[in-house]
Formats: C-alpha cells, sequence, structure tokens
C-alpha cells in the first residue's frame, strides 16, 4: 500500500491543526500535530482507518476507482440542466472602469425576429431532449427602447412556449423599467452586480457620461425581490473595492435583502482576460483575493450573513458534512453552457461569447459548426490537459476555465490552475470557526 496520489494534506490557517481529504475517495479528517507528523514521517498507526478512508490505496484499485467515477461523471455531466445564453445585442449603456467588451466592434445594432427564431430553430433540435434554461446576456440586456423591450418580450415568449426558464445578467439600472416584462416570465434569477456601497460603486459602474447607477440599482433590486423575484447579486472584486465589501454586506442587511429567500450573493474576481486587464495593477490573483476576504471576514464576521466564499470546496463541506463528487471538468462551456448572439454565431460560453475568433459556428443564416473545435473544447477535462496529470489536488480543481486558459496559452488543452491547497487552508481555518 501506499498514499493515494490525490491526497491533500496541509495545516489549517491560524491554528496548530491540519486537514487531510482525498476529493477521489470523498473523505476529509483533521489532524492534531501529532497526528500530521506521523502521516509527514510515513508512520501512521491507525493503517486500516486510513486505507478504508482512501488515504492509504493499492495504485491499481486506484486507479480503477478513478476510471469508474470518471464514467460516473461524465454520464451524470451529459444528462444535466444546459444553461443557453443569448446575446441580443452588444450595445450597453454603461461606461464601466473594466468592461472587456469594450474592444468588441459594437454598433447599434440589434437582433431581428428572423435571427430569435432561428436560436429556438436551433435549440429545439440541437437540444430536444435536454432540461434547459436561457439566459439573457449582453452588453446589457435591458434597455428601455420601444423596439429592444419587443425583442425581450419575444424571447420571453419563445420560452414560455416552451415551459423554460429565464435567467437575465443585467447592470440592473433599468430593472424598475422592465418589471411588468419579467413578472411574465418564468424567471429563474436576475443577476445583478453592485460593486459596493453609493461612492465606490459610482467611480467603477457609471452610465456613459458619468452619472452614478446606485441608486437606480438598489431601487430596482428592491422592486425584484417584492415581487419575489429571485435575485443574484454580484461584486466584483479587486483591489479597488475589497475593502468596501464590509459596507455592502451592512448595507444589504440593513435592507433587510439577507433574510429573503429569494436573494443571494456572488463575489467574481476582476480577472485577466482579454486586453483591458493586461498588466492590471488593481486585479488580485485568486488566493489573494480570498486571503483579503478571509482576514476581513475573520475580525467582521458579520460579512457570512451576506456571502459566505467557496474558498474551493471548503463551504461545501461544511455546509454538507461530505465532500463533493470528484471534479474531473470544472469548464461548462459547450457540455453545460452554450452561448449565442445577434449576428447568429455561436460561442462556447459568456467568456468567449463576441470575442472576434472564438466562434464555433452559426445558427443563422444557416447551421453551419466547425465540429473540429467543438470537439476539442469537448473533450477537455482532466484527463486531456497535460499539466493535470500529476497533479494531486485536480479533483478539486477540474483544470480551471477554458477560457482564461486559451487566452494566456493560445490552447484549450491547457490548465488555468487554481490554488486548491492554499485556498482550503483558508477556509478550513474560517469555516471550522464560524457556523455556516
Amino acid at each position: 500500500m501506499e498514499y493515494s496520489k490525490h491526497n491533500i494534506f496541509s495545516k489549517v490557517k491560524d491554528s496548530d491543526e491540519y486537514f487531510l481529504l482525498n476529493p477521489l475517495s470523498m473523505q476529509a479528517d483533521i489532524l492534531n500535530s501529532v497526528e500530521a507528523q506521523r502521516y509527514k514521517d510515513k508512520r501512521i498507526e491507525n493503517q486500516q482507518e486510513y486505507f478504508k478512508k482512501g488515504y492509504l490505496v493499492d495504485p491499481k484499485a486506484e486507479e480503477k476507482l478513478f476510471k469508474s467515477k470518471y464514467l460516473d461523471f461524465i454520464d451524470e455531466r451529459d444528462s444535466d440542466e444546459i444553461q443557453l445564453f443569448f446575446t441580443p445585442w452588444y450595445t450597453c449603456n454603461f461606461d464601466c472602469s473594466y468592461c472587456f467588451q469594450d474592444e468588441y466592434t459594437n454598433p447599434d445594432e440589434k437582433v431581428s425576429d428572423a435571427v430569435m427564431d432561428a436560436f429556438f430553430a436551433y435549440i429545439d433540435t440541437q437540444f430536444a431532449d435536454r432540461k434547459k434554461y436561457i439566459t439573457i446576456f449582453g452588453g446589457e440586456p435591458f434597455l428601455n427602447t420601444p423596439d429592444r423591450r419587443a425583442s425581450i418580450q419575444k424571447i420571453i415568449d419563445g420560452a414560455n412556449q416552451r415551459n423554460l426558464d429565464i435567467a437575465a445578467v443585467t447592470n440592473g439600472y433599468q430593472l424598475e423599467e422592465f418589471i411588468d416584462i419579467l413578472k411574465g416570465a418564468r424567471v429563474r434569477e436576475i443577476q445583478v452586480t453592485l460593486d459596493g456601497t453609493h461612492e465606490v460603486h459610482d467611480k467603477r459602474r457609471m452610465l456613459k457620461g458619468g452619472k452614478g447607477s446606485f441608486d437606480k440599482i438598489t431601487k430596482g433590486i428592491d422592486l425584484l425581490l417584492k415581487e419575489k423575484i429571485p435575485v443574484n447579486l454580484r461584486m466584483v472584486v479587486d483591489k479597488d473595492n475589497i475593502d468596501n465589501l464590509l459596507n455592502l454586506a451592512r448595507f444589504a442587511i440593513e435592507k433587510g435583502w439577507t433574510k429573503s429567500p429569494f436573494f443571494k450573493t456572488a463575489l467574481g474576481r476582476n480577472y485577466e482576460l482579454h486586453h483591458c486587464q493586461t498588466n492590471n495593477k488593481r486585479l488580485f490573483s485568486r488566493i489573494e483575493m480570498y486571503q483579503e476576504i478571509y482576514d476581513l471576514v475573520k475580525t467582521n464576521p458579520e460579512i457570512l450573513e451576506f456571502h459566505k466564499p467557496a474558498f474551493s470546496i471548503s463551504k461545501f463541506i461544511f455546509e454538507n458534512g461530505e465532500l463533493p463528487s470528484p471534479l474531473f471538468d470544472s469548464c461548462s462551456g459547450t457540455k453545460t453552457e452554450w452561448a449565442f448572439d445577434y449576428t447568429g454565431k455561436i460561442y462556447s460560453c459568456t467568456a468567449t461569447v463576441g470575442n472576434v475568433g472564438d466562434e464555433l459556428g452559426t445558427f443563422y443564416p444557416k447551421v453551419d459548426l466547425k465540429q473540429d473545435l467543438i470537439e476539442e473544447w469537448e473533450e477537455r477535462d482532466v484527463l486531456s490537459i497535460p499539466e493535470c496529470a500529476s497533479c494531486n489536488v485536480k479533483l478539486a480543481c477540474g483544470g480551471g476555465c477554458a477560457a482564461v486558459a486559451k487566452s494566456r496559452t493560445g490552447k484549450i488543452q491547457s490548465a488555468d490552475c487554481r490554488p486548491i491547497k492554499e485556498l482550503l487552508e483558508l477556509g478550513i481555518g474560517l469555516y471550522s470557526k464560524h457556523e455556516i
């Protein structure tokens, strides 16, 4: 017997204890300093228990288990619900300080009825036997002009005719003007971005011309929650606004948002994608962002009422009392996510939609798919990425984001590595001290 090559072992942040976990066997334990030293010295006493939990293994038996769980993962993924993003235009009424779509050719164009009809015909055919829902994307989808309102209504009507849920990703500025339309849809969620409280947000996410947007967005969120329309509030984080997280949390708590069953939150790292983020000094690495969040929550645990960070699989473990299934692939592009735009083009995901060179084909004026590129996206997982072959954390990482990896290396089959061990050190250290 030998140690499993999937063991993840490290010291818990700000603690004398250690953790040992294995994403393949789905086991995790906290070790005291004596037990940890024995593990490091390979002189553990309770070998039978370690074998039972998959920390000690027969390599051949472990490889068999790996293959079996990989097949289970593929089977489950092939039956998962598909998220279909539709971009009716790339036009936006905002001038955000970190927008990456500003490099795209964004004429003031919009979707035609013919393209929308072709989109619905395509998904009726290509995803006929799959559970699915549509997410309206942009640009900014909620622009309050008669023709754009009619287009959004047509998308919702098409979804309703097929009994499909609708979601939307919006800057939230004209939510009030679209409440009447949204009330007629089967809304899964509306994702709205607030980058902090009033002063901080308005310096980052302003209208073209410079006018602030905070007050109107928060009014729209109030209206959505009043109508019991689910809200996913997203804060895009970098070094310019991380210190405002506590104040935003307090604002949401005081508004009563965090008590609503229709309210949830997400923290999005402002990251290296496309031209505007190259050598951007304000960007955090992934571990830097989570270290900052850890330090903030450690001294201000009230933040957890607003948002509970994932810290890789740490949050899942403490919320569920078990590990998630092994993650053989963390990229949903072309597997459980596709993106379509008003020009009739098809893309893998929201990180590539509209980016010249990332097209995977067309659904209008005719269906024409680049099968070789699609297959490359579909085949990407920890078995196909060379860097993942010898990585012990790959089943908690899944290879990361293909779009980010491709943007950095030029290759889809490359890794966007996640600092899994370091995230677990922080997350287990935090959630072992705070009830979630």
